[in-house]
């Protein structure tokens, strides 16, 4: 009897988990998680949805959206000191390089220079971050961004700058924020270069 009841407890215990595993499907939701996602409407070669990390503690959220409206790389690209090409950014949102300092002065100088949000990246690919999302964080310091801010995942940032480099433009465009939450994961036009 004691056999008996162990084959079926354990058959049983199979057929729970098959039936788990195949019948839950991954949901947007699930991928979502808090982020924030964006598209680039032009140039076409980077005509794909994108993943933000929004920042932790700083900055506002990404609630307004905003429709066609120019991703522009930050001059300096790490935005430590005043961005020289403000006249470019005003209106728009920069695309930043990671380091040198904290993810709130990055978004400051965004900020400053007119700029509506602020994307940061990590340009390096030897960096252990530059195939993950990272939490950025408040500096600890007495100041606040009134924009919002998210991390880009290094290699989408890498191919949006080169790419923009390579034709010679001054900026993508974009629609901020992307609402995915009945999209299902299959259907998001995402980056062909990443395994998501």
């Amino acid at each position: 009897m004691l056999i008996v009841w162990l084959v079926l407890a354990a058959t049983l215990s199979r057929c729970i988990r098959a039936s788990t595993s195949i019948s839950i499907p991954i949901t947007t939701q699930d991928i979502i998680a808090g982020d924030v996602f964006f598209e680039i409407l032009s140039p076409t070669d980077l005509e794909y949805t994108y993943r933000l990390r929004p920042a932790k503690d700083f900055g506002v959220t990404f609630s307004q959206r905003l429709e066609g409206i120019p991703l522009v790389l930050a001059d300096p690209p790490g935005a430590c000191q005043k961005i020289r090409n403000a006249r470019d950014i005003s209106g728009g949102v920069a695309l930043i390089d990671r380091g040198e300092c904290s993810f709130l002065t990055k978004t400051l100088q965004a900020e400053a220079a007119g700029a509506v949000g602020a994307i940061i990246t990590e340009y390096n690919p030897n960096s252990p971050e530059f195939e993950h999302y990272i939490e950025m964080i408040h500096d600890k310091t007495n100041r606040d961004s009134n924009i919002p801010a998210g991390f880009l995942l290094g290699k989408n940032g890498v191919i949006i700058r080169s790419t923009l480099e390579r034709l010679k433009r001054v900026h993508a465009l974009i629609n901020i924020p992307v609402n995915l939450t009945f999209t299902p994961p299959s259907k998001i036009n995402h980056p062909p270069w990443l395994g998501w």
